[in-house]
């Protein structure tokens, strides 16, 4: 994957992510509309105004659906605060890109609970995904990979495994 398309992946999981907030927060007062559908027209319009390839486009949106189910799980099943489930004081993170997220996750907790566990049995990130903020462990050697910002998931740098789990914390060793 070349440096520019990597940036431009990364742009547009953080660009879809705000289309899902500014959509979440144009119809609260309303019906909510399931985060899928959300994506799914977050993806559509990143096509129409070829921002991106369909194929692009849809790639990205799993890679959101994952990570917000993965929050949601989380959220879910622990009752915490985002901040908990980052596990690293949001101040080194890219602060924008951490509310954004956190508005996005937890305005879906209850959709996102009803598909925590579809999370459970898809809790697999690959070298060469795009993830949000948080921490990846090797399900080869329990290497943690720390993402202060979204970016692409590299090989492991420890023994050049390519697929992660999702920490809870410092502690976790899945």
């Amino acid at each position: 994957m070349t440096e520019n398309n990597q940036e431009k992946l990364i742009h547009a999981y953080n660009t879809m992510l705000g289309r899902v907030k500014d959509g979440l927060k144009d119809v609260e007062e309303h019906a909510l509309p399931t985060i899928k559908e959300l994506l799914n027209k977050a993806a559509e319009t990143a096509s129409e105004l070829e921002e991106l390839t369909r194929e692009e486009a849809e790639k990205i949106s799993n890679y959101l659906r994952r990570d917000l189910n993965e929050a949601g799980e989380f959220l879910s099943e622990n009752g915490r605060q985002l901040k908990e489930w980052l596990k690293f004081d949001l101040e080194f993170a890219e602060i924008q890109l951490a509310e954004l997220f956190a508005s996005v996750a937890d305005r879906t907790r209850i959709e996102l609970d009803a598909l925590a566990e579809h999370a459970r049995r898809v809790g697999i990130w690959h070298t060469g995904e795009i993830t949000g903020i948080g921490i990846l462990i090797c399900t080869e050697c329990g290497e943690k990979l720390h993402f202060e910002k979204t970016g692409r998931i590299p090989p492991c740098p420890k023994c050049h495994g390519t697929s992660f789990k999702k920490a809870f914390s410092d502690t976790d060793s899945e």
